[in-house]
């Protein structure tokens, strides 16, 4: 098997107007497609940045919440690539999003900061 890159992620949401909002107004995704589908009492948005399609953001009745902190396991944040993280900080702190100090990873030497969507999935931009 070879994989050729990743082709979306998935996010379950409690707050889907506020998620959209987020991920559209905040962060700059696109819809793409919104369906609402009957049959499991849930919504899919299709979100892209770039004209690259990346994100689903679902809904599901009752889905419980993960814990996040401390680390659990699986999944444990998405980072988006910026060119400058202190710029990207700034832009969505004006946006009403708090943002954790920024730091420098140790190993790579690249600056990095966290924020949370409004489900408090830890998100982080990553400075390329």
């Amino acid at each position: 098997m070879r994989l050729t890159g990743i082709h979306h992620i998935a996010i379950i949401t409690a707050h889907l107007e506020a998620s959209k909002a987020f991920y559209t107004g905040v962060l700059g995704f696109r819809i793409d497609r919104e369906v609402y589908r009957a049959e499991r009492d849930s919504y899919k948005i299709d979100l892209s940045l770039n004209g690259q399609y990346v994100i689903e953001l679902f809904t599901f009745p009752g889905a419980p919440e993960r814990p996040s902190y401390p680390e659990a396991r699986g999944l444990r944040h998405l980072a988006f690539a910026v060119e400058d993280v202190d710029a990207a900080a700034a832009e969505i702190t004006g946006k009403g999003v708090a943002v954790q100090p920024v730091r420098v990873d140790e190993f790579t030497g690249k600056r990095f900061t966290f924020f949370a969507d409004p489900d408090g999935l830890p998100l982080e931009l990553y400075e390329l």
